[in-house]
């Protein structure tokens, strides 16, 4: 008769998206931040390596755990691993990548 759209279906997909990305994410983010150097976190004026580390672990955790991404936690995990992949690894790598 009618074609309905199911939006809650929609929905459910789209969040399921954010929440694998975000996953993915935060575990590439955690395992490059163990992988550098400590003072190459001091030496472009960042957090400290263990802080960065514990931030993205927490956030690995409140993904994982969490059953509603987009709750308050869920936006603060996603926040902090887009500042650390966008604010802090690339000054990291360029700190360690040799000049010529």
């Amino acid at each position: 008769m009618t074609d309905v759209i199911q939006v809650d279906g929609i929905v459910a997909i789209i969040l399921l998206v954010i929440r694998v990305v975000a996953l993915v994410g935060a575990a590439y983010a955690l395992f490059h931040a163990a992988r550098q150097r400590k003072d190459a976190f001091t030496a472009v004026d960042k957090l400290t390596k263990p802080i960065w580390v514990g931030i993205l672990v927490a956030a690995l955790l409140f993904l994982l755990l969490l059953p509603n991404t987009v709750g308050l936690l869920g936006i603060i995990a996603i926040v902090a691993v887009c500042v650390y992949l966008v604010d802090v690894k690339p000054r990291v790598d360029d700190v360690q990548r040799p000049r010529w």
